[in-house]
């Protein structure tokens, strides 16, 4: 009986390791809000349009230390070429990005509002991009780890304005 036992809980342990690929998400985080944070950015086109800044708003991401903030600044500044920076939507209007006469931004603020780690390698986030109050869309995406990589499974947009 008791080897029955012990062969039970080693097949169970073994199964169990053998589901683990091994990749922890949150060591992936950059990576991740950045594939997430450009397909935001990929979304509605028009709203890109002229351009002169895209802001990511930061403010929540409390996984993320400074270097991979860094990384994802970078990432947007070089594939779009336009200034990058970490900032809400309040310090846009500070440092006078907002006009006040069009009520719209002279760039783009892409915003993630919640992050859900799923089981199995899986993670929901909920995310924006905004121009103006009559230009901004809102998607939801679960990413997860496939073939060697953090990919979209899914997209959807939740709202449109």
């Amino acid at each position: 009986m008791k080897i029955k036992w012990i062969s039970s809980v080693f097949i169970i342990t073994f199964l169990l390791t053998a589901c683990n690929n091994g990749e922890n998400s949150k060591d992936h985080l950059g990576e991740i809000y950045t594939i997430v944070l450009n397909s935001i950015m990929e979304k509605d086109p028009a709203l890109s349009r002229d351009m002169e800044f895209i802001a990511i708003d930061m403010s929540n991401f409390e996984e993320l230390n400074n270097e991979q903030k860094s990384e994802i600044l970078n990432f947007f500044k070089e594939k779009y070429k336009v200034i990058t920076m970490d900032a809400t939507f309040g310090e846009l209007e500070e440092k006078g990005y907002y006009n006040p006469i069009t009520m719209t931004l002279d760039g783009v603020l892409l915003r993630i509002e919640k992050v859900d780690f799923k089981f199995n390698h899986t993670i929901l986030f909920e995310g924006s991009k905004f121009r103006s109050g009559k230009g901004a869309i809102g998607v939801e995406y679960i990413v997860h780890y496939k073939d060697g990589e953090w990919q979209i499974k899914e997209s959807k947009e939740i709202w449109i304005s």
